[in-house]
């Protein structure tokens, strides 16, 4: 079975438009509120300061390969270390994030998905009134 260069594409493109699992929501978390180009020694203490988590380099390596296989971030070398960098950002990620969850639970209607989270969560009037800016600049 001969194999087109479209159909590879559209593999790859599948494959790293998978959503994350907890544990590389994690440290895709730490990565992202880094802010910037994070050490692997670096992303270790963050993980297990924030997250109790103590993984061994060999652990993080492994997910780290994973996440840039689905096109998330970068490893680079600098000196002795290893650098990861951001490729896909939390914003586009949280945005597919939402699509995904609003097409699933709630038939693909914001309005639906914007009612059980203030229904289950409560809002505040300062919610409420950054909702309406959103709403409002959307005319």
């Amino acid at each position: 079975m001969e194999t087109t260069m479209e159909s590879l594409d559209a593999i790859m493109a599948a494959y790293e438009d998978r959503n994350l699992s907890p544990t590389e929501t994690l440290i895709m978390k730490a990565i992202w509120d880094a802010g910037t180009d994070i050490s692997v020694p670096e992303l270790m203490t963050i993980m297990k300061e924030r997250y109790d988590k103590d993984y061994k380099r060999t652990t993080i390596g492994t997910f780290l390969l994973r996440l840039s296989e689905k096109g998330f971030v970068k490893s680079y070398r600098l000196g002795k270390l290893s650098y990861i960098r951001v490729v896909k950002s939390e914003a586009a990620y949280r945005e597919k994030l939402a699509v995904e969850q609003t097409d699933f639970w709630f038939e693909g209607k914001a309005s639906n998905f914007l009612s059980a989270l203030c229904n289950s969560k409560g809002i505040t009037n300062d919610d409420a009134e950054k909702i309406q800016e959103i709403l409002d600049g959307l005319e």
